[in-house]
């Protein structure tokens, strides 16, 4: 098989080269089967939150608008590189066009703001539901969740213009191989003809503030939650609210530990391998496990989801009998 390695030139690029996951092409075929059914779970698991949210009537409150927002999220989340990722897996050249990298970079990393912002706010109403549950429906109401999601969506892509920016003014002229399966900023910056510090200060700092910011916001939400909780005289009280808060402290371990490990600890920018591995469990599986999360989770959840698969069930049936008679 052809090394896309290879392929470097020396002239301004307008092209770059995932490199992606170098192997046989037998093992090639065996991962674009396994992400291609990754990626099919992953969409059909979160388009069943946001269908059970959006049927149900009593599931029209701000926690469960939210999760629908933040299903809807990932979906778009893992659409932006799984597609691009499988293709490569099916092609030799593996080849992505300039402005497509920066796309792709631009649109992936913001989202994933976007769901540090989403996960800040549920934090938030998880906080007023428990900690001041007198003032929770007139402070969280219908219209002001909407808002602070649309807050979400405009500053998550809003705030990764500077860095996207930056980084695209950079001199690039061969190699032109990403060492990644997707336009990562550590790599590309690694592949500017001129040392670029300010940008990498900046970027490192933007990541930084980012990721500590929000973290701290939840850590210190789920910390006066937990205090409040074991405040609770009923242990059956303790353990509604702490099966419902359980569910966002697992989506949020999952998330900020993996994004951490990439952008913050001492091996961003080192092991190649590594940085791939991990990538791939903030970007592709913790979209797939969060279905999971909050439906087994969450008794409304799975009766909502039990409802929806009875009703498509039914409309089957009937699509049988009419299409047989």
């Amino acid at each position: 098989m052809k090394n896309p390695g290879e392929n470097n030139h020396s002239g301004p690029v307008s092209e770059f080269i995932l490199l992606g996951f170098p192997c046989t092409s037998g093992i090639q075929i065996f991962l674009f089967a396994l992400f291609s059914v990754t990626y099919i779970l992953t969409l059909i698991g979160n388009l069943c939150i946001i269908c059970a949210v959006r049927w149900e009537h009593h599931l029209h409150t701000p926690m469960y608008i939210l999760l629908a927002n933040f299903s809807s999220l990932e979906i778009w989340y893992v659409t932006s590189t799984v597609p691009s990722m499988l293709a490569n897996f099916l092609t030799e050249t593996k080849i992505i066009s300039f402005s497509g990298c920066f796309l792709q970079f631009y649109f992936f990393f913001s989202m994933g703001s976007t769901e540090t912002f989403f996960l800040s706010v549920m934090a938030f109403d998880r906080y007023l539901a428990i900690c001041r549950p007198l003032h929770y429906p007139s402070i969280m109401t219908v219209r002001c969740c909407i808002r602070m999601g649309a807050c979400c969506w405009v500053c998550g892509f809003t705030c990764f213009l500077l860095p996207v920016y930056l980084i695209s003014q950079l001199p690039f002229c061969g190699p032109n191989t990403i060492d990644h399966f997707l336009c990562d900023p550590g790599p590309l910056m690694k592949l500017s003809c001129v040392p670029a510090p300010a940008t990498e200060v900046t970027c490192a700092v933007f990541n930084s503030v980012l990721i500590f910011s929000a973290f701290l916001f939840i850590s210190s939400s789920y910390t006066l939650v937990i205090r409040a909780v074991l405040r609770v005289p009923s242990a059956d009280g303790r353990r509604k609210a702490f099966s419902t808060c359980g569910s966002h402290l697992a989506v949020v371990s999952l998330f900020y530990g993996s994004i951490t490990v990439m952008y913050v600890s001492p091996i961003a920018g080192n092991a190649a391998g590594i940085q791939q591995i991990v990538t791939l469990f903030y970007s592709v599986l913790t979209p797939l496990f969060n279905p999971l999360i909050y439906s087994l989770r969450n008794k409304e959840m799975k009766e909502a989801l039990r409802k929806l698969f009875g009703t498509l069930r039914f409309a089957q049936r009937q699509s049988l009998k009419t299409s047989n008679s």
